[in-house]
């Protein structure tokens, strides 16, 4: 037996799997909303005799067959709230929502691996657990997972798998892999800072918000800079500073927006920990009437590659898909929160990219235009899957 077994009855789902894949794109749901996706995938799942748990907004779909390894393999089915801008025939239906991330491909592949699995039982032996999760756009859903006990509710795996589209690293057809840190920790931060009011012919009556948070700013670009060690990689942005109303007054309080990103989970904490010292000194030297508010979200966790694991998956997708389709991945600067069900269960997990696009295409994710080919992406996400968990319940 070998993968080849498994993937053989391909085209025999392709249609309905491509079906799938268009009402979901037709149909996406905001993070943490998804009643309807959820209730089409695990319909699904009943439909193709898995035992179906639902837990923390998402699902997870087991088929036991035999003795062998527990194998977890995972897709997200949140969309974003961007108005699409693609063209297609079958754009979103949704006024200011669209799957620009390739959730709706991620839903689909890992339906037609739980749907060939099913159909290929006498092929590999052991427990594959599908996990559909809700909410990564917003960190939530793989940590509403987690706090609704879904450690207990299905067997721990011995390791977990999953992937993600890109229409700009590598061509529909390609994967790209890396082991150790491969997607980046990433965490908001909100800052509220205060000061007085004023009439903006009489600035001597205020302590000026607006002054303040640019001089906050500009000192924040000095923490990647003059903080970190150069061999060190960290990014800070700023991507919103929001304060007054008219060219005349001088509001009481201005709000910024920051982002972080870094391979380190000890260098975000030592980025978090320059952003607080320096709004707090600049609101100090700027006679701020009041402590500045920090509140966090966005918290994604670092996606760290275990070596051994995405060695044997790397092995088993240069065997099946031929080495000439599968790269070296590079760092992204993306975040992921796949690796906080993996790390509950404390299990070790490789993640890895399929492309979605034409060579040398550069079509970024969260983009209106976003629009993957629907093949061979589907069928490389599909069998990149199949062959990643068949490298342990292979017989």
């Amino acid at each position: 037996m070998a993968v080849g077994d498994i993937v053989s009855g391909y085209d025999g789902i392709r249609e309905k799997q491509e079906a799938l894949y268009v009402d979901l794109h037709q149909h996406p749901e905001l993070s943490m909303e998804e009643e309807r996706t959820r209730g089409i995938i695990a319909d699904k799942l009943r439909e193709f005799d898995y035992d179906v748990v639902e837990v923390g907004g998402g699902v997870v779909g087991v088929l036991e067959n035999g003795d062998g390894p527990t194998v977890m393999l995972r897709a997200d089915f949140d969309a974003l709230p961007i108005q699409e801008d693609t063209g297609l025939e079958y754009s979103s239906t949704v006024d200011g929502v669209m799957h620009a991330c390739g959730h709706d491909s991620h839903v689909a592949a890992l339906m037609g691996v739980a749907a060939l699995m099913k159909d290929a039982t006498d092929a590999w032996s052991g427990t594959l657990e599908v996990l559909f999760q809700p909410g990564e756009e917003t960190a939530e859903g793989a940590q509403s997972m987690v706090d609704a006990g879904v450690v207990d509710k299905v067997a721990k795996p011995d390791v977990m798998l999953g992937q993600h589209v890109f229409c700009s690293v590598v061509p529909a057809g390609s994967v790209a892999i890396k082991p150790g840190p491969v997607l980046s920790t990433g965490t908001s931060v909100t800052v509220k800072v205060f000061g007085t009011g004023s009439h903006g012919s009489m600035p001597h009556l205020s302590v000026d918000p607006v002054v303040l948070a640019s001089s906050i700013v500009m000192r924040l670009q000095t923490i990647v800079s003059r903080e970190l060690n150069p061999s060190e990689f960290g990014v800070v942005t700023v991507g919103s500073v929001q304060a007054g109303s008219k060219a005349n007054v001088i509001p009481f309080d201005a709000t910024l927006k920051i982002n972080i990103r870094a391979y380190d989970e000890d260098v975000r904490d030592k980025i978090i920990a320059a952003i607080e010292r320096i709004v707090k000194a600049e609101c100090e030297a700027a006679r701020s009437p009041k402590e500045p508010e920090f509140s966090f979200s966005d918290r994604y966790p670092l996606t760290d590659n275990d070596t051994d694991v995405t060695a044997r998956v790397r092995e088993a997708l240069e065997e099946h898909l031929g080495s000439d389709r599968v790269q070296e991945a590079d760092r992204f600067t993306a975040s992921e929160d796949f690796s906080v069900v993996a790390d509950a269960f404390g299990t070790p997990y490789c993640y890895w990219i399929f492309g979605g696009g034409q060579e040398g295409e550069e079509m970024p994710n969260h983009s209106p235009f976003f629009a993957p080919v629907q093949q061979p992406t589907l069928q490389t996400g599909t069998e990149a899957l199949i062959t990643a968990a068949y490298a342990w319940l292979g017989k």
